[in-house]
């Protein structure tokens, strides 16, 4: 057809309208950030936004009014994101707890929650669904090393972290107890009882929370002049803490105290170790982590240090509702731990 050969075809090239995908790579940032930038949002560092102002300048970049009206549009939801297997979830009674105090403050706002269990799908649709709008911000529980998508996700809406996340590239808010001191508070109880042979229970360890706990109870071990036992993982689940605790009788049988990092584990250790023939407190003593229910449902009434999940369920949420109405909140929020005493400690 006639013109749109030779110069008239280069003339239609040069005079294309800049996209956002243009302004981002000029600007060497991501499109959320160059969509924030455009939408006035002030979670973007200075370099990044005058990076931004200087590739839309440079390009011409009319930004679409339209498109900008609806990416500033409130959907008035936020998820619940948790990167775990939905058996998982659904086994926890901390992720009752956590929902429990993330929905008792919503209940008190205009905010809906989504529950986004996203282990199956790392970095893609959870991704899109939550960069395309359906939610104003979420909260992040129960996070590994590996969850590299909550990354790209934290340039585009707020997010608060229950617990510190192990990821190097994300400025965010988090909400956590300090888990190596209750790691050491656990050891320093194991101690005290006169056990001389301390071993442990751990989470995975792509897991913060469950690295911190396990640097605590090492500590304070060491500090005692005894010689560490055995860290086994147990995945923070019934089944991992009896396989870990079956392993633990056949490394070390002379162990005398055990740390469980989570009261769910517990619950699976203590029949494999009662099983074994050790007397809980008498041949072993036992303390276990978050005094949630399942710490009753032991064949022991377990001793386990209390972390407050409901109201850091709470806690999440409000950060994340002041953040959305414009409001500036402290990064790090820490929340108060104690010694439950019970009978098998």
């Amino acid at each position: 057809m006639p013109g749109i050969e030779g110069d008239g075809a280069m003339s239609l090239v040069r005079h294309a309208a800049p996209t956002l995908e243009m302004v981002a790579a000029r600007a060497g940032v991501s499109r959320a950030t160059v969509s924030r930038v455009v939408n006035g949002s002030p979670k973007v560092n200075p370099a990044s936004v005058e990076s931004v102002r200087d590739a839309i300048a440079e390009l011409g970049y009319v930004p679409n009014r339209a498109a900008r009206s609806l990416a500033s549009a409130h959907s008035h939801a936020i998820a619940l994101v948790v990167p775990e297997d939905i058996t998982r979830f659904f086994g926890d009674v901390f992720f009752a707890s956590i929902v429990a105090g993330i929905n008792g403050r919503l209940e008190q706002s205009d905010y809906v929650l989504n529950l986004m269990v996203a282990s199956q799908d790392p970095g893609g649709k959870t991704e899109r669904y939550l960069l395309g709008g359906a939610v104003d911000g979420a909260v992040v529980v129960s996070h590994h090393t590996s969850d590299h998508f909550l990354e790209r996700i934290g340039d585009a809406i707020p997010l608060v972290f229950g617990g510190r996340p192990g990821l190097e590239r994300i400025d965010t808010w988090v909400v956590d107890v300090d888990n190596e001191e209750g790691g050491a508070v656990a050891a320093r109880r194991l101690v005290e009882r006169g056990c001389t042979h301390i071993a442990t229970i751990t989470g995975p360890t792509d897991m913060q929370s469950a690295l911190e706990r396990t640097h605590g109870w090492r500590r304070v071990v060491e500090e005692a002049g005894l010689v560490p036992g055995p860290a086994i993982d147990g995945d923070f689940s019934m089944i991992g803490g009896a396989l870990a605790a079956r392993e633990l009788l056949e490394q070390y049988p002379e162990v005398d105290g055990v740390f469980v990092a989570s009261d769910l584990m517990a619950s699976g250790a203590m029949p494999v170790l009662l099983d074994g023939g050790r007397r809980i407190p008498q041949d072993v003593a036992v303390v276990g982590y978050d005094d949630s229910p399942a710490a009753l449902a032991c064949p022991v009434p377990l001793t386990t240090v209390l972390q407050p999940s409901e109201a850091m369920g709470r806690e999440m949420a409000d950060i994340l509702l002041d953040l959305l109405d414009g409001n500036d909140r402290q990064r790090s929020t820490i929340m108060p731990i104690e010694l439950i005493e019970r009978e098998s400690a």
